[in-house]
């Protein structure tokens, strides 16, 4: 049939072209080394972060800071940058720390070894050398704080590198360096304004260096952010470049894009200073998503095992799971800090049960404490908590928090999504054509994502009908939610924003409508990992179906997400109703099968009832992730 050899060709450009037009590689950093021309070797590029121009042979640093450049065009000019290094560093010594010696370490170190410099000056170089013996670091991690769906900047996760001194272990990387890149951010500035200029590059970003405790306390405490930690096989001379060119970088600015340029994207290239052969940023010429980050430093062979750092509300979930039910209450009891405390009440329990439930009741209150300010109450509970923790240390059964290895971030499915299916709607059939630029789904193979996220933005659906007409389903700009479960213990609020652009029937016709949506609800955790939820919507919409064709809307959605092996189903229902008295009601049954981390089968039933019409509608597609 026509139409089906031409879905068939279409499916097959979708599948081939698609992925290589968006993984398409970049120039090369550079042509092969040569030692006539050194301005063109890898390493000096890299370490003047240039990248390759509009027109071959052409050069564009992306730093945006004329303190990083000694030559009047060296932001473009890596040849002219060289020679004006060259001739800063056999300047007179009597500059002391702003001499080029001093500003640019790895400069010195790598010309050294490719030119016969002579007998330099000897500038005294005080604070670099008050740098290095604060860092005295032999060794790098990569770290990754998971996903924060609170916070815009950090709803994708966040990469970050860790500064050893010698074997990691006993708390000693409590006081190893932490290196960050982050932008300089307006404090004036609210949540749209931050959102906008990180899209658009309206703020400049900064590397920083400081001390690894404190990003503990703010990811694993303020947060409640896991940590994932994957040591680096970088060798003492690696760790050494990479350090030199960290401070070569202190006070230096940079473009910072949310999706590309971003704190990622500049830890690939530092690990590119540290080891020239890499070549890790050309992967990323659209997004820099911070896990598709971990898994190119991965696929580079530059990993050497991982780490769990648990958040304090991990640690408190893993001790109430130890626990059974009956006993939560009693945790609650304990840690009031308005009941009398008497440990002698538990003196009939078993000696291990008692451990453990003085134990929970001390995590929940150190969970409850994360805020800016510390309630004097709690304070003293939770001291008095720790003295009887102590007296019952030889009780308490081991507990240490190691996750589910499918948990672990690197393990999830690619960020990027193809999809090619059937659709059938209102008697006529459908291909469906779909890319999504990021990130995840609430029925996906949910190894990796925490459960109840879904983060999707730059998600398009196309369908060609089978007359040949080509046409959108609906793009989806922004779709986030999160449904967190409530409990005793945790009680976070489900919340949801979508923005896009869909199909909607309205007054007899299929209309083209462009909406902006919000709710707040909570989330009930059922058995095996289900979730029961409800939210409240609040939705305002363009539709020139409508007389006015502004209105808004207020409505309730209800769905009851679950899996089981590699299938997971979720559905929905829900209900509005718009200002101008139009009443819209639907039902949502999606199933997703697993074939494999990469790949899934996805069926979806669609009902609409929108008065006077109802519509029903049935989806198969098949979902290659990269």
């Amino acid at each position: 049939m026509p139409v089906l050899r031409t879905l068939a060709l279409l499916a097959a450009a979708l599948w081939l072209l698609l992925p290589a037009a968006i993984r398409a590689d970049s120039p090369a950093t550079a042509p092969p080394a040569d030692d006539t021309a050194l301005w063109q070797r890898p390493e000096w590029l890299r370490l003047l972060h240039y990248k390759p121009g509009l027109r071959p042979g052409h050069w564009r640093s992306q730093a945006d800071d004329d303190a990083f450049f000694l030559a009047a065009g060296g932001a473009d000019d890596p040849r002219a940058e060289l020679d004006a290094t060259v001739a800063a560093l056999r300047a007179p010594a009597d500059a002391g720390d702003a001499h080029a010696q001093c500003r640019f370490v790895a400069r010195l170190t790598w010309l050294r070894s490719v030119l016969d410099l002579g007998d330099l000056p000897q500038p005294d170089c005080g604070a670099y050398r008050k740098f290095r013996s604060q860092v005295q670091a032999t060794r790098a991690v990569l770290v990754f704080p998971s996903y924060y769906l609170n916070s815009p900047s950090s709803m994708f996760g966040h990469t970050l590198l860790r500064l050893d001194a010698g074997e990691a272990g006993d708390g000693a990387e409590y006081l190893s360096f932490a290196v960050n890149f982050g932008a300089v951010v307006d404090a004036r500035d609210n949540g749209l304004f931050y959102a906008f200029k990180g899209l658009t590059g309206g703020y400049p970003g900064q590397f920083e260096v400081d001390q690894y405790y404190k990003k503990i306390r703010e990811y694993n405490r303020d947060e409640n952010r896991d940590i994932w930690e994957y040591p680096l096989n970088l060798d003492a001379e690696e760790t050494e470049r990479l350090i030199q060119h960290l401070w070569e970088l202190r006070n230096i600015r940079f473009a910072y894009y949310f999706f590309d340029e971003n704190c990622s994207y500049r830890i690939l290239e530092l690990l590119e200073v540290a080891r020239p052969a890499l070549d890790l940023t050309r992967h990323f010429p659209l997004t820099a998503i911070p896990i598709d980050t971990v898994r190119a430093v991965q696929d580079a062979g530059l990993i050497d095992g991982k780490q769990f750092r648990p958040s304090q509300g991990t640690v408190l979930r893993q001790r109430l799971d130890a626990l059974p039910a009956e006993w939560r209450d009693t945790v609650i009891t304990l840690g009031d800090p308005a009941t009398p405390f008497d440990p002698a009440t538990l003196q009939a329990l078993p000696a291990a049960t008692r451990a453990q439930l003085i134990d929970a009741a001390y995590k929940y209150l150190r969970f409850r404490q994360n805020g800016p300010v510390r309630d004097p109450a709690i304070a003293e509970r939770s001291f008095r908590l720790l003295q009887a923790l102590q007296a019952q240390a030889a009780d308490l059964p081991a507990a240490d928090a190691q996750p589910d290895p499918a948990s672990a971030p690197d393990a999830s499915h690619g960020s990027r999504r193809l999809a090619v299916g059937g659709w059938r709607e209102n008697g006529r059939d459908y291909l469906s054509l779909g890319l999504r630029l990021s990130l995840h789904s609430l029925e996906e193979n949910r190894n990796g994502f925490p459960t109840g996220a879904q983060i999707n933005l730059g998600n398009f659906d196309f369908r060609l009908s089978d007359r040949g007409r080509p046409d959108f389903n609906r793009i989806d700009i922004i779709d986030i939610l999160s449904l967190s479960p409530r409990d005793a213990f945790f009680k976070p609020l489900s919340w949801s924003v979508m923005t896009g652009a869909e199909r909607q029937w309205t007054d007899g016709r299929e209309r083209r409508v462009v909406h902006v949506n919000g709710g707040v609800g909570a989330t009930q955790a059922l058995g095996s990992g289900a979730r029961l939820y409800g939210l409240a919507t609040a939705r305002l919409e363009y539709n020139t179906g409508f007389r006015e064709p502004l209105q808004p809307a207020l409505g309730l959605r209800a769905g009851l997400l679950a899996g089981a092996g590699p299938i997971t189903v979720n559905g929905e229902a829900g209900a509005e109703k718009f200002a101008n008295g139009q009443t819209r009601l639907r039902a949502m049954l999606r199933n997703n099968l697993q074939l494999s981390r990469h790949q899934a089968l996805q069926l979806e039933l669609l009902w609409r009832d929108q008065q006077p019409d109802a519509k029903g509608a049935i989806g198969l597609r098949f979902l290659q992730y990269y």
